[in-house]
């Protein structure tokens, strides 16, 4: 059983950053690839950013080059630095890992870009 719980969302001005952070127990948590999603309203859910064991990682095209994915495998937790934030970021994210065929997802946190 895996739990995660996402926080550091908020409300931010076009232009401006969050940190979002998410913090896993259960399992073994350092070998495992971590991701963040978020879900616009009306809209599927998407693919933001991932984290592999080794600390390879990926990025959707329109956060690349603003968005940055980081792991702590001392504290269990994914980070999502978000810079540079658009209205177009405004979402609930999600943290997600995979174990075992099973996928484990957070309760979201909510991002929201508006003047």
């Amino acid at each position: 059983q895996v739990q995660l719980v996402e926080s550091g969302g908020g409300l931010v001005q076009p232009g401006g950053s969050l940190r979002l952070s998410c913090a896993a127990s259960g399992s073994i948590f350092s070998i495992y690839a971590m991701g963040w999603y978020r879900q616009a309203p009306g809209k599927q859910r998407e693919l933001v950013a991932i984290i592999s064991g080794d600390y390879r990682t990926n990025y959707a095209n329109p956060v690349k080059g603003r968005f940055t994915i980081s792991r702590d495998n001392a504290k269990n937790t994914v980070y999502l630095q978000m810079n540079s934030l658009k209205p177009e970021d405004t979402a609930v994210y999600y943290c997600k890992t995979d174990r075992a065929g099973m996928a484990y997802w957070g309760q979201g946190t909510q991002v929201t870009v508006s003047s």
